[in-house]
């Protein structure tokens, strides 16, 4: 920064570039979608779908390949996020997609790889949908995945294990999963690569392929169950298996989503196309042709190199960058015009389930995911509207605020997807050695569900939002954070729950608030940024960060200015950091590190577009509140 140019003029100029930029990326029909970087797992995967299907594509997967050895670590194999520690399942699926496409295993990369996941234990500690891969290609026997029936489609809903007990996103991969686990089909593999150099004992040797995923006594009893369904499963009758198949593909079938994909998720969708060419679907077939163009729609040219994203996010992309740009002193219509299109209010998606009678009017994540609206997005979507016009699109603002209601949990607080998503007792199983399977409550949607209520007028005492705030108390750490389900980590938790407080008009002097602006403090880092890193999801890293991110700063900041302190010499330092750090020419900050998460431990996020979003939302924030009269945050987030 130019020493002189005057505080003020570099704020100023720094807002005036960031929004330029962020308007310069809007589509013409009005809405933002950004980049959705995830790990090596999914390109990896998209080179192995092509290889079980025998449909190569010799020109995309050599630029997947380019990719995945970019993002190679320096210990020899593959993180869930940059900078990150070596994980084994991505790393095996990083190796075999490269020699699959032609890499020489005795290339420095490849022995590098492959010496790290034999140090490690070899390809036989991959988690369990890394060896329904491996299953899949003939690697490892069936007997290393555990027996998840396809019978589980007859089950009652009174019954512990059922399609509906767990989470959306599990549900709509699960479902082809049974199909194949129950058909076993064989891949292609046209060019007959196999990675037995990656065991360190010889697959057909391996006694043991099932461990206890949370160690607890529950545990035990699972891993006694499967032994149990392992030997019924091969007796159970052809029609009823066959039963089952049919209940299984229907479900899937009707959630295939046109282009957009089965649950509008990659790993949903590859698992749809292998199930239907293993149930013997001409390669013609609409749904089949449909399925696949749904996958390849998640390629992206990226700003570098190409690579394949779990999905795509252009409603949350959109509902945030509106909101920057409101803040910075826009007011972009079109773009609440394209979201008002969107919303759902025709399809009653699985949530009905729990909540049957309930009107839909959410907004997917999505382009289109009808069953499955999500309720963060809802929330977000519903705060922009009315903060640009709660007039115009008060009827959708209602709709959408009856859904969230709906929504809530008995426990008070909001899940993503699905209503009392909660029994625990399913972490437990082999399966769930992910630990993902479910989708309960969480303290950043729930936050951000009590910000949408409050701001369009839901006073403190509305059932929804007392129940949601007593929710956000019992869920404070001791420290006074908040966990953060959605985004890395606890800057994020603190942030959303601040916003969500503030607009609900709590005392933001009380002592757990004070507590929670104290923790943010604290976590200042020396040049004035804040920073997280993902392996603060291991508790016993939850301090760990390598280095300050213009978006988990931009989250600190805006936190600490919902909490009134706007003053405040953390806020000011937090400022001309994101003020001095660097930018791209489209004045994007720079920003390497993944800030978000799909599933804790297991499965993290690079929103290409907070960099652009956040910092900016900040600084204008900032000057907005300094240069006012009231120094109170007037809105949700």
């Amino acid at each position: 920064m130019n020493v002189n140019v005057s505080p003020i003029a570099a704020l100023d100029a720094v807002i005036a570039e960031a929004s330029a930029g962020l308007k310069s990326r809007q589509r013409p029909d009005g809405h933002w979608v950004f980049d959705l970087e995830a790990d090596a797992t999914i390109p990896s995967e998209y080179i192995l779908l092509n290889h079980f299907l025998d449909e190569l594509e010799p020109e995309i997967e050599a630029k997947l390949a380019d990719y995945i050895r970019s993002i190679q670590g320096a210990h020899g194999g593959w993180p869930l996020f940059h900078g990150g520690d070596f994980d084994m399942s991505a790393s095996v699926k990083a190796y075999y997609a490269l020699k699959i496409v032609g890499d020489d295993i005795d290339a420095p990369h490849m022995a590098r790889a492959r010496q790290a996941i034999l140090s490690r234990g070899g390809a036989a500690q991959a988690n369990v949908f890394t060896r329904y891969a491996l299953a899949l290609f003939g690697e490892v026997p069936w007997r290393a995945v555990p027996v998840m029936p396809v019978e589980l489609f007859l089950a009652p809903s009174w019954f512990p294990v059922t399609i509906y007990r767990i989470s959306y996103w599990s549900r709509t991969v699960v479902a082809p999963l049974l199909v194949l686990a129950a058909l076993k089909p064989l891949a292609k593999n046209p060019r007959g690569v196999r990675v037995q150099e990656l065991f360190v004992t010889p697959p057909e040797k391996v006694d043991v392929w099932l461990r206890n995923p949370t160690g607890k006594f529950a545990g035990h009893i699972f891993l006694a169950i499967d032994k149990v369904l392992r030997v019924l499963e091969p007796r159970v009758p052809r029609g009823m298996r066959q039963r089952a198949i049919d209940l299984a593909v229907a479900f899937f079938r009707e959630r295939l989503n046109g282009e957009d994909g089965l649950g509008a998720i990659f790993p949903a969708m590859a698992n749809a196309v292998m199930a239907m060419e293993a149930l013997g679907y001409p390669k013609d077939h609409p749904d089949l042709v449909t399925a696949k163009l749904s996958i390849k729609k998640l390629l992206t040219p990226g700003e570098g190199k190409m690579f394949c994203q779990p999905c795509v996010s252009p409603i949350w992309d959109t509902s945030l960058a509106v909101q920057a740009m409101q803040e910075a002193g826009g007011d972009d219509i079109a773009a609440c015009d394209w979201l008002k299109d969107r919303q759902i209010l025709d399809v009653v998606g699985d949530w009905a389930v729990k909540r049957p009678g309930l009107r839909p009017g959410g907004w997917a994540f999505q382009y289109n995911n009808a069953h499955y609206p999500d309720v963060d997005d809802t929330a977000v979507v519903g705060m922009a509207l009315h903060r640009a016009d709660g007039a115009r699109y008060k009827e959708a603002i209602d709709r959408a605020a009856e859904w969230i209601v709906g929504m809530q949990s008995t426990n008070g607080g909001w899940g993503a997807f699905d209503v009392d998503n909660s029994d625990f007792y399913l972490n437990h199983i082999p399966f769930a050695d992910h630990g993902a399977l479910l989708d309960p409550p969480t303290a950043d949607v729930s936050a951000r569900c009590i910000s949408f209520l409050a701001q369009i007028g839901y006073e403190r005492s509305h059932p929804a939002i007392a129940r949601g705030i007593e929710y956000l108390k019992r869920d404070q750490e001791k420290d006074g954070s908040w966990f953060g389900r959605w985004g890395t980590n606890y800057v994020y938790g603190t942030w959303s729950v601040l916003n969500a407080l503030n607009a609900a008009g709590e005392d933001m002097g009380a002592p757990y608030i004070r507590k929670a602006v104290d923790w943010l403090i604290a976590r200042q880092r020396d040049d004035g940024g804040w920073g997280e890193d993902g392996a603060t999801y291991w508790t016993e890293r939850r301090t760990e960060a390598k280095a300050s991110t213009p978006s988990q700063t931009a989250w600190a900041v805006l936190g600490l200015m919902a909490a009134g302190e706007v003053e405040h010499p953390a806020v000011k330092r937090g400022v001309d950091h994101l003020i001095a750090a660097p930018r791209e020419a489209d004045g994007r900050w720079e920003e390497p590190w993944f800030t978000a998460v799909g599933f804790p431990r297991v499965f993290y996020l690079r929103y290409h577009g907070y960099a652009s979003i956040f910092p900016l939302w900040a600084l204008a924030r900032y000057r907005n509140l300094t240069s006012s009269n009231t120094k109170n945050v007037r809105y949700g987030m």
